[in-house]
């Protein structure tokens, strides 16, 4: 029986995934196919990494020194329009988590409602664009609203009143840290509001890698697949698999932040090629990024 074992451990197949950020409850799906064994049956080996900073995954994806990484959709686009080869395989989150977000208290009702208001934002460039068009489709000109750079500070930015509202917060942690203050939120959501629905977040390997070790990377995708339907099918059971591999996050909050994205987990690893389209387009378009790039060269379908 220690043979049998023994040889079973051997012949797993070791890949390295790089989180996004910090662990939290984006990354439920992961721990529960590492915690049930899900990972293992598929024959993988998964070594989970934090990156130091949010820039490192996709860079250091692209050099291949991990072999997959939990990306942006946008970040993907640019970084292919920049020459850097890499590729979306799998899809962790389906749908924007970002959205505008303002206290309720401050009177905002409909987006333009913004006017003359002071929006701050996190990551310069890309939430700067998607504001902008934002505004515009709700009928607000660049001059009616002030765009302020808070970096990461959102929520105490938004609380302590220096902006009024905020670009790049998500529907399920700044949403939820703002209600823990006391507060009541209010999000306008960009998918609804003249943005293209895109993934939020994608897992991306190297073109080399994808070559190199295709197989495995499929058997990971399939992995994910399954994870992600247990954990719908086990919402309980998985949010505690997931405690136990990181005791020390803010449990009261991951908590509230977890129930709020189940649904937003991908329901299919079949990409779609028309959301990778059309969102291509309107970056190109909105200056997001100056070279082209198809659908084709930002991902590819391992499973069918």
């Amino acid at each position: 029986m220690l043979g049998i074992a023994l040889s079973i451990i051997i012949s797993l197949t070791k890949v390295s995934l790089m989180l996004d950020w910090f662990p939290n409850a984006d990354h439920v799906p992961i721990y529960v196919a590492q915690q049930t064994g899900i990972f293992e049956k598929h024959g993988l080996k998964v070594d989970i990494l934090v990156p130091a900073e949010t820039a490192d995954p996709l860079k250091i994806a692209a050099t291949g020194k991990v072999d997959i990484a939990i990306n942006y959709m946008p970040e993907v686009i640019i970084a292919r329009s920049e020459g850097l080869k890499v590729k979306s395989i799998g899809v962790l989150v389906e749908h924007p988590l970002i959205t505008v977000l303002y206290l309720k208290e401050s009177g905002i009702k409909t987006p333009a409602d913004l006017k003359g208001k002071r929006i701050g934002y996190a990551v310069p460039h890309l939430q700067e664009i998607l504001f902008r068009a934002f505004a515009r489709y709700n009928g607000l000109k660049d001059s009616d609203y002030e765009l302020i750079n808070i970096g990461f500070n959102i929520t105490p930015s938004l609380l302590s009143h220096k902006v009024d509202a905020v670009i790049g917060a998500y529907r399920n942690y700044e949403k939820n840290e703002v209600e823990l203050e006391g507060k009541e939120p209010g999000v306008f959501l960009l998918e609804k509001n003249g943005i293209p629905d895109f993934y939020e977040l994608v897992f991306i390997s190297s073109d080399k890698k994808i070559e190199e070790k295709r197989d495995a990377l499929k058997r990971f995708v399939m992995a994910i697949d399954e994870a992600i339907k247990w954990t719908r099918g086990n919402p309980e059971k998985a949010l505690k698999l997931y405690f136990k591999a990181n005791p020390d996050v803010r449990k009261k909050l991951d908590q509230k932040a977890f129930y709020d994205t189940i649904d937003l987990y991908a329901h299919t690893q079949v990409q779609s090629y028309e959301k990778w389209d059309k969102f291509i387009k309107f970056a190109l378009k909105e200056g997001i990024i100056k070279k082209p790039v198809r659908p084709e060269d930002v991902f590819v379908n391992l499973v069918k």
